[in-house]
């Protein structure tokens, strides 16, 4: 679980481990939690520290990875641009190659929240599809817990599928 300083990486854990909002501090370093899915499937989620001096790190993180969610906050517009860049960043590592990508659009419940398809533009989401990563934007609110877990059960289906077409592939290689 990766994204910028102060987007509510925390929050939306502690509130998809314990369905409850808990009053959370800037994260230095990472939190580990086993996290159950709606679809009875449980996620193991490393939430990575945002800020600037941490994000060096995340790709020891992401590496062997099967899906990433970033967390976005939707209403800080004026670091857009600076999600955009670390999103992308991370999507084009080597190790991160079709690594299915949800974006967890958060902070829905603030005034001036972007809408997803908004969010698709601004950060460029149309030009990873054609790099062969599966990406979903999913609006939420950290707080609430308003789809989170909707949103991982769409991340669960692309790993899914990932898998499928990495088995196809290798039976065509035979």
């Amino acid at each position: 679980m990766l994204g910028l300083d102060s987007a509510g990486k925390t929050t939306a854990l502690y509130r998809l481990k314990f369905d409850q909002y808990l009053n959370t501090v800037p994260t230095i370093g990472f939190n580990c939690e086993k996290v159950k899915g709606m679809v009875g499937i449980n996620f193991l989620v490393w939430d990575v520290g945002g800020q600037e001096k941490l994000r060096p790190l995340w790709k020891s993180y992401t590496r062997c990875t099967d899906g990433i969610v970033f967390v976005l906050d939707s209403v800080d517009v004026e670091r857009m641009e600076e999600a955009k860049m670390e999103l992308i960043r991370t999507v084009k590592a080597p190790e991160n190659s079709s690594v299915p990508i949800l974006v967890l659009a958060n902070k829905q419940d603030l005034p001036g929240a972007r809408e997803p398809r908004e969010l698709e533009k601004l950060l460029g989401l149309t030009e990873l599809g054609h790099g062969g990563h599966q990406w979903h934007v999913q609006p939420a609110c950290a707080i609430t817990g308003d789809g989170l877990h909707e949103g991982l059960e769409v991340l669960y289906e692309m790993i899914l599928k990932r898998r499928k077409l990495a088995k196809e592939r290798k039976k065509k290689c035979r």
